[in-house]
């Protein structure tokens, strides 16, 4: 749940140009930049439906939360590179990235919680 607070308004975020600039300080200039914005905005939104799936049946809860330690890990990693190369972004990737390393590592600690519990019966 505390995924999809931040995937859900970050999708809609970057999916909408006049947001992106308003919090981000991103300017969409061209036809390719919001294709991509916009691609991203859907994937956001799949793997929140994921999510969503995983918390209301049970059956895909697993499934869900070994997503969200995927989609939380590569993009902590992807913004940790990113300082590395390019240098420190502004304080909400800053923030962005610290919340996804913390929420990758927190189900990471569910799942193997999950699995010593199913594992014991």
């Amino acid at each position: 749940m505390i995924s999809l607070i931040i995937v859900i308004p970050t999708a809609i975020i970057y999916g909408t140009p006049s947001l992106l600039t308003k919090q981000l300080d991103i300017q969409v200039h061209t036809i390719d930049l919001s294709n991509m914005l916009k691609a991203n905005m859907c994937l956001y939104l799949g793997i929140s439906w994921v999510c969503i799936l995983g918390i209301w049946k049970t059956t895909f809860w697993k499934k869900a939360t070994e997503l969200n330690i995927l989609f939380m890990l590569t993009l902590g990693i992807g913004r940790v590179l990113s300082m590395i190369v390019d240098g420190i972004p502004t304080d909400g990737y800053i923030f962005g990235v610290i919340a996804e390393i913390m929420i990758g590592f927190l189900s990471i600690y569910q799942l193997k919680k999950y699995n010593s519990k199913s594992n014991s019966l």
